[in-house]
Parts: structure tokens; sequence; C-alpha cells
């Protein structure tokens, strides 16, 4: 159904008064108080309050737990994700990639979170566009009130330009954004609270705020169209440099919160036709998918969603188009080259300079046993040489989420983008595999190792990133006569002296603070009562401050009870407690 555009007069506005009330009295709706206590009381009411800490904890030391347990608490933390709205279901979505740090059965679940709502009301659209747009309605000729899709950020509406083509339309539910700012500083005070109940070792090793941080950022550039706009602009660039047979929509307008772009006639690539494609078609855009992504990686972006429902087969070009590029971000391209180096290596059954190269990524903390962590990533790299990369159990983001989850389980700390760059290259082989079944992905990423050294020594080799070698270089050389005459001069002079200065770890030091505030505590106790006994002693029969003796003795025992009660309860806080289920 069409929603036509021409009823309004041309130079007549339509009233929106009543629909800019409601949404504003939505957004008054969402405070930080209110939200807070949704949280917290949906969490409870699914029996989620103190058993994340504890999940992750279990896992990250090697224990599964009953399977059927973990699925019955990540159907409920499902639930409760869906009730809370769409933060926590782009954070369920953030945390099925997360295999390192959730069991499977959990993952499992919180892979059919539902990100399909129903639609707002249309005048809400219409009011959006009408703000947001420099020509408001008056932009198109018609457009459909019927969503071609409605998710928990977004609604797509199939619209006409006025002389123009037929577009696709992507407008913001107008709430999101402040619902997602309020509801990540209650997110963050639960990372933080988790981040304490873990014990030291996984703390030293796990940034819980960090993740959080990073699900923001990623999230915020979700909700903002003009920064979609542009990667698809700048994809579209490469796309046609490098590939014949994948593209982008082309964008026509973006705003805040509208993008108007290409509209793609056609199927999902899971639905469509067998025969509309030869076999032929088929490789090209396996071969030009996969190759492209990988260099898109090399060039320091990502895109984690790469998945069969974001990528369409046009009717009128026979072409891959990736139609949604929200879950997207930029990577250090040198981690990139250290991923591309291992999957080289473990092709030549060379496993442990892959583990080296692995090491790259990883850094070790003071609980880390780095023989135990090589030996368990050797072991990894060797199941994947001559692996048939056609399975979900033998896959490169796989290996990645594999290779991670054994870092965290060594207390190693390791980089957060890691899980989302292995969820895009796991979804990206799963469409590949979809649309070609009949060819490798592993050759498929053989067939690029020359483009990838080439780029890996490129930019290796560039001056720019040399740069600070050759000025250092020059100083070290200009410098060098005056630094060597200092020295002989200290040396003529006998003025060598060596300072050392000792500096302990966060964790060491808080846990020799502990200590310390536990000691004194119990000495101030025993103070305390061998002072009340010297008291009560000097004055047998006369009084202290106008208390006779009896109050006094009941006085320092009562102090002296409190303060053992009190390390009693810090002692209990902070034991080491085993995950429970």
């Amino acid at each position: 159904m069409h929603a036509s555009i021409e009823t309004a007069k041309p130079k007549q506005k339509r009233d929106f008064t009543a629909v800019s009330a409601a949404i504003e009295a939505e957004l008054a709706a969402i405070t930080a108080g209110r939200r807070r206590r949704k949280i917290m009381t949906t969490f409870v009411k699914n029996g989620l309050g103190v058993v994340f800490s504890d999940i992750i904890a279990h896992k990250l030391r090697g224990k599964e737990g009953d399977s059927t347990s973990l699925r019955q608490i990540g159907r409920r933390l499902r639930l409760a994700f869906e009730e809370l709205g769409p933060t926590f279901i782009k954070l369920g979505q953030v945390l099925v990639t997360r295999q390192d740090l959730l069991p499977e059965p959990i993952t499992l679940e919180l892979e059919r979170l539902l990100d399909r709502v129903p639609p707002i009301e249309f005048a809400k659209i219409e009011y959006i566009l009408e703000r947001e747009l420099p020509d408001g309605l008056e932009t198109f000729e018609w457009i459909e009130e019927t969503p071609l899709g409605s998710a928990s950020l977004a609604q797509v509406y199939k619209a006409k330009l006025k002389d123009g083509p037929v577009v696709a339309v992507k407008v913001v539910r107008p709430t999101v954004e402040k619902l997602f700012q309020t509801d990540i500083a209650v997110i963050k005070k639960m990372a933080a609270r988790l981040q304490k109940r873990l014990p030291p070792e996984l703390q030293a090793a796990l940034d819980l705020g960090g993740l959080v941080q990073d699900y923001y950022s990623s999230a915020m550039d979700e909700l903002d169209m003009t920064e979609e706009a542009r990667k698809m602009q700048e994809m579209k660039q490469k796309y046609e440099r490098r590939a014949e047979h994948v593209t982008v929509p082309h964008v026509y307008e973006a705003t805040k919160s509208v993008l108007i772009m290409e509209y793609i006639d056609g199927w999902l690539i899971k639905d469509f036709p067998v025969d509309f494609l030869t076999f032929e078609e088929r490789v090209n855009i396996m071969i030009d998918l996969v190759h492209h992504y990988v260099q898109m990686m090399l060039d320091g972006h990502y895109h984690a969603d790469a998945h069969g429902s974001n990528i369409m087969i046009d009717k009128r070009t026979k072409k891959a188009v990736i139609i949604d590029w929200g879950m997207t971000g930029r990577m250090d391209s040198v981690m990139a080259q250290i991923l591309m180096r291992v999957i080289l290596h473990i092709q030549l059954n060379q496993a442990e300079d892959a583990v080296e190269v692995f090491m790259e990524l990883m850094s070790p903390t003071i609980y880390t046993d780095v023989v135990k962590l090589k030996d368990e990533l050797r072991t990894l790299t060797l199941n994947y040489v001559s692996a048939h990369q056609g399975s979900s159990r033998y896959n490169y983001g796989r290996l990645v989420l594999e290779a991670t989850a054994i870092g965290l389980r060594n207390y190693c700390k390791v980089p957060n983008g890691l899980a989302l760059w292995a969820k895009g290259f796991s979804a990206t082989e799963g469409t590949a595999r979809w649309i070609c079944p009949e060819i490798s992905y592993g050759e498929v990423i053989e067939a690029y190792e020359i483009p990838i050294l080439k780029s890996i020594l490129g930019k290796r080799f560039n001056f720019r990133a040399n740069a600070s070698l050759v000025a250092e270089t020059a100083e070290l050389v200009a410098t060098l006569p005056r630094r060597f005459n200092k020295v002989l001069e200290t040396v003529a002079e006998n003025k060598w002296r060596l300072t050392v200065q000792l500096q302990t770890d966060p964790v060491t030091r808080n846990t020799l603070n502990q200590i310390a505030n536990r000691l004194v505590l119990s000495l101030l106790a025993f103070a305390i009562i061998v002072a009340t006994g010297l008291i009560v002693a000097s004055i047998p029969g006369g009084t202290f401050w106008g208390m006779d003796k009896t109050t006094i003795a009941n006085i320092g025992l009562a102090v002296s009870f409190l303060l053992v009660v009190f390390l009693g309860w810090r002692l209990f806080r902070t034991r080491k407690q085993r995950p429970r289920f």
C-alpha cells in the first residue's frame, strides 16, 4: 500500500504537533531511575542476579558445566534481553560472538534473539522524514506504509523519489538513541560489579568495562545514518575497483536518522532460486566476496554481520549486494596481518611459527604459564592443518575464537576486537559455503596468498610506516658524539650510579593492601581489648570519664566485637567463591 505524498499542498506543512508531543512524552519517560529499576526487576524475575560472573569464571577455567542447566540460563537470558529492548538485544548479539567467555549452550540460545519487532506507527516515521530531510516529505512521490523490515533499531520502507528511482528508506526509531545512552550507564555499573566478583587472576586478564565501551561505540555508530552512509560509499568505491560480482547499494541522501539508498529488487542470498545463477557465476561471487573481505580487513576494516540475511542477489545485474553496513568497525592493520600470517603458517604445517605469531596478540599476566599456553595453541593449530574449510567445526573464524578462549583461560589479555572480527569471518565463510558449497573456503583464501603478502610487505616497507625508525636513527647518529663524550666524562670523574625502582602490578598491590587492612583491623581490635582491661584494672573503686568499670568493659568488648564482625564480613566478601549453577 502506497502512502501518497501528493495529498499535501505544495506549500502547506502537515501538522505533526500531536506526533511530536507523543514522541517527547516517550523520551521523557526514559529516565535512569526507571530503566535501572526495569533492568534489575527483569533480571531478578528471570533468576539472573549473580549467576553471570560465576558462568564467566566457570567458562574461563575450562569447565563447561551441565548443558541442560546452561541452556535454561541462556533461555532466561534471552527472554530478559528481549523484554528489555534494543540495547540488550544488540548486547546479546555481541555476546553471541564471545564464545570464549560464555559456554556454547548459552551462545546458541542467544542466537535466537528476536530482532524483529512490531513497527511503530507510520505517522512517527513521517514526522522524522519531515523534520530531517531538507525537502521533508516532498522528497518522495510515494512511500509504502508497511515497512520492508522492522528491527529494534530502525525500519526500512520502499519509496519513490520525485522524478527519481525507487529507493529504500531506512529510518531510526525516535527513542532508541536516548534509550541506548540511558541503558549503557546501567550496564557499565553492572559490568564493574561483575569485574569485582571475578577471581583476581581473571580480573587481571579480562576487562569487562572495555568490552562494554567497545559495544557502546559500535552501537552509537550503528544509530548514525551519516556514518553508515560514509562506510557504504567508501566500500562501494573499493568494491568497484576490486570486485566485479559484489557491490554496495548507491546512497542518495543521509541524515542523522534517515538513510535513502538504492532499492535492490532480488532475493536474500539464502533464498534465491538455484537455477538463477550458473555454477561459474556462483564461484565468481564467492571468490569476490571472500577476497574482498580479506583485503578490507588488511586495510583496517571489518564487517561483523556479513551473513545471508544482509546480502541480496540482484535480479537485474546478478550481483551480490551487501545491504546492511551497521555492525562494522575498524581494526589495527597490524593485527589483521598477524591473523593472516597465522593462516599462512597453518597451511604449511608450521605450527610452532603459528604459535609465535599468535603470541603477538596475547599479553601474558603474572598468572600466565607461558609454556602451557604455547602447548595448547600448538595443539589447536595442528588441528587446522590440512583441515577442510567447509564445515562449522573448522573455519578461520572459529580458529580465532578458540585461540582467544585459550588465551583467556591462561589469564592473558586479549584484544576485544578479535571476537567481532572472528564473527565476521565466520559469517562470510557461512555465506560463501551457502552460495557455492562445491568449493572449499580454505582454497579460496589460499588463492589470495600473493595479494596478502603484497599488502603485508607494502605496509611494512612503506616510508610512512618507517618514519619513526628513520627519525630515531637520524637522531641517534646526529647525537652520538655528544652522548659518547658524556659517557667518557662520567667514567673519568667516577660518577657511575645505578638506580632501581621496583613496581608491583595492580593485582599484587590490591592483595597487599587487603592483607594490611585486615592486619590493622585485627591489631586494633586486640588493642581495644587490652586497653579496656588496663583501664578497668586501674580504677578498682572509682570512675573513668564518668563511667564505671563495667560500662567501660562493655563498651570495649562491643567495639571489639563489631571490628571482628566487620573483619569477618570483609573476608567473606573477598574470598574466592566457587562457581555455582
